[in-house]
């Protein structure tokens, strides 16, 4: 038996150092210690030794296996390390070489809209200003004027994040946060991110981006306001761009409009972008109600002001033709590519 065990272990280490590979190594394992194996069998058989036999061929039996493993453990480690070295010499990366050509991204449309707009502005003497986008209803509602049963203040509408703070609906709580630490004059606009309860839709999404406006002084007309737009509406839409006042009603302006422009496409003349109107509703615009600059502690005895505000999206849709609003947030590199 001795003699047995004896051959059985110099075979093995014969093998183990041949070892090419880990199925090779598997097969030995299995062959020699596995539930099959040689000196398993072997240990199986050791009731039919005699009581003095049986330690003694069992230690033997066992001491071999533990010199079997921790031989096909190190040559493991071997197999694996060569493996890892051919590994690193195939997938070697050379550091001079010219890497591969990196594509250049471009502006996203609502981007382009808005530095645009802040160019146009910046250069009429205004400044450019942001605000938190989680928003008290104190400076997006009460403060503008906005009694509690407006349709805006609804659940349905307005994203609550407690009873008296929200996802601001609209950036005029930026300008009550001026009016309220700055006196006038004043002149700003504020671009930003906002957020209402709206089903995605060619026309509606939940987040969208407004700026709006807000001059503050001392004997603002709305004269003053439709030049005003008259010149931003050349400088972004076409030299040849006219605007025209229709009446509307906001909370927080008296008088209040909605300012349309000529289509930049048709001259007016009607097309599928203005959908044969010739004219494209713009923003929504008006004098700053003297509610509004009293509760900001500006007197509206001394001053009065005009304020504006616009989706960059509709008129990033007028200017390149997009009719699917949804198209300007799917992040599709085929339509991106395009501006």
């Amino acid at each position: 038996m001795r003699e047995k065990i004896e051959e059985i272990k110099r075979r093995a280490q014969e093998k183990i150092a041949s070892i090419t590979n880990l199925q090779e190594l598997q097969d030995i394992k299995v062959k020699y210690l596995g539930k099959k194996g040689e000196l398993t069998s072997i240990l199986k058989g050791l009731g039919g030794l005699s009581q003095e036999e049986r330690p003694k061929i069992g230690s033997m039996v066992n001491q071999v296996r533990d010199d079997l493993e921790q031989a096909l453990e190190n040559a493991e480690n071997i197999i694996k390390q060569k493996m890892l070295e051919q590994r690193l010499e195939k997938e070697r990366i050379d550091v001079t070489m010219p890497s591969h050509n990196i594509e250049i991204g471009s502006i996203h449309p609502i981007t382009q809209i808005i530095e645009e707009v802040k160019e146009v502005f910046l250069g009429m003497g205004y400044q450019v200003v942001d605000g938190p986008e989680i928003e008290k209803t104190y400076y997006v509602f009460d403060q503008l004027n906005t009694p509690l049963d407006h349709p805006a203040r609804d659940l349905q509408d307005t994203f609550y994040i407690t009873e008296d703070v929200i996802l601001r609906t609209q950036t005029s709580s930026v300008q009550i946060r001026i009016m309220e630490n700055q006196k006038p004059p004043i002149k700003m606009i504020c671009p930003g991110a906002v957020y209402r309860s709206d089903t995605p839709d060619a026309t509606h999404s939940p987040i969208f981006h407004q700026i709006e406006g807000l001059v503050v002084d001392k004997n603002i007309t709305m004269t003053n306001l439709k030049g005003t737009l008259e010149m931003f509406a050349k400088k972004c839409l076409g030299e040849n761009t006219k605007i025209r006042f229709r009446p509307h009603h906001f909370p927080y302006t008296e008088p209040s409009a909605e300012a349309d422009v000529s289509c930049f496409v048709c001259g007016g003349k009607g097309c599928r972008v203005c959908k044969g109107e010739g004219w494209i509703e713009l923003l929504g615009c008006g004098m700053v109600h003297p509610n509004v600059l009293r509760n900001c502690g500006i007197d509206p005895e001394e001053y009065s002001g005009f304020a504006f505000g616009f989706g960059v999206e509709r008129i990033a849709m007028a200017k390149f033709g997009i009719d699917d609003l949804r198209l300007l947030y799917e992040n599709d590199i085929r339509f991106l590519k395009q501006f």
